[in-house]
C-alpha cells in the first residue's frame, strides 16, 4: 500500500441483484464495514442506487458501473453522470474491460466519460488494463501506460480520481498476475500519475482488481502502490467481500 493512503475496496456487481437481495447484501456489507480501516464501496445496477442508500447508512459508498459522457440528450438506454449523483451515488466505474471490449469503448470516450462524472461531482475510477496477448509479447506496461495517459482528463488529480488496473485476461478467470507483476505494473502507474499530476499524483488510490478473493487478498494488498482493489464475484457474497476489506488492514 501506500503510506497515508487509506485503502479502498470497491465491489462491482455488474449484472446481478433484484431489489430484495440486494437489500440483504447491502445491508450485511453495511454491518461488517463499520469501524474498518478501508473504504467501503459498492456499485450495485443504476436501478439499485437510491433503494440501496438506507441501507447503507453512510457507512458503504455507493457508485455506478458507467455512465453517459453527456449532461442529458437523446441516447435512449444511457445514463447521465448527474442522474448517478441524483440518485445517491458519489463514484462511477468507467472504461472496464468489459465495457471496451463488448461496446468498443476507446480511451478517448472513457476520458470524456471520466470529464462528465468530475463535472457532476463523482469520482471517477478508471480502469485499465492488458489483453493477455500483450502480456505475453511483453507489451503489457506500454499497453496500460497509453491506455491511462489516454483515459484520464486534466484535473482528475485534484478530483481524488482513481486507477484500477485490471489485465483482462485474470477478470473472473480465477487467474492473477504474480505479485511481482502486480508490483511492477502498479509502479510504473504510480510514476506516470505523479508525472501527469504533480500536485496530487503520489497519493492518488491504486487498485487491483482481476480473481480477487479472500484467500489472495492479504498478499495482493501488501504489495507496494496497491491502494485497494476493485472486487467482481467476490463483491456479491457479504463475507467473501468483507474478508478483503478487513485484509486491507
Amino acid at each position: 500500500m501506500t503510506p497515508g493512503v487509506r485503502p479502498l475496496i470497491a465491489g462491482n456487481w455488474k449484472m446481478h441483484g433484484l431489489a430484495a437481495e440486494a437489500q440483504a447484501l447491502a445491508r450485511a456489507v453495511a454491518d461488517g464495514a463499520a469501524g474498518l480501516k478501508a473504504e467501503v464501496l459498492i456499485c450495485p445496477p443504476a436501478t439499485l442506487i437510491a433503494p440501496l442508500t438506507q441501507a447503507c447508512a453512510g457507512v458503504v459508498a455507493l457508485g455506478g458501473q458507467d455512465c453517459h459522457e453527456a449532461a442529458k440528450g437523446a441516447h435512449t438506454g444511457d445514463i447521465s453522470a448527474a442522474m448517478l449523483k441524483d440518485a445517491g451515488a458519489s463514484y462511477v466505474i468507467l472504461g472496464h474491460s468489459e465495457r471496451r471490449m463488448a461496446y468498443r469503448e476507446t480511451s478517448h470516450r472513457v476520458r470524456a466519460k471520466a470529464e462528465a462524472a468530475m463535472a457532476a461531482g463523482l469520482i471517477p475510477v478508471v480502469c485499465v488494463g492488458e489483453p493477455e496477448d500483450d502480456r505475453l509479447l511483453g507489451r503489457a506496461e506500454e499497453v496500460v501506460a497509453e491506455q491511462m495517459a489516454e483515459s484520464l482528463p486534466d484535473g482528475f488529480g485534484a478530483a481524488g480520481g482513481v486507477v484500477a488496473y485490471e489485465p483482462v485476461w485474470a477478470i473472473g478467470t480465477g487467474r492473477t498476475p504474480t505479485e511481482a507483476d502486480i508490483t511492477a505494473m502498479h509502479a510504473m502507474l504510480r510514476a506516470k500519475l505523479a508525472e501527469a499530476f504533480p500536485a496530487e499524483g503520489a497519493g492518488l488510490r491504486l487498485l487491483y482488481g482481476g480473481s480477487v478473493k479472500p484467500g489472495n487478498a492479504a498478499a495482493i494488498l501488501a504489495l507496494p502502490h496497491v491502494d485497494g482493489a476493485l472486487v467482481g464475484g467476490a463483491s456479491l457474497v457479504a463475507e467473501d467481500f468483507l474478508a478483503i476489506a478487513r485484509a486491507a488492514g
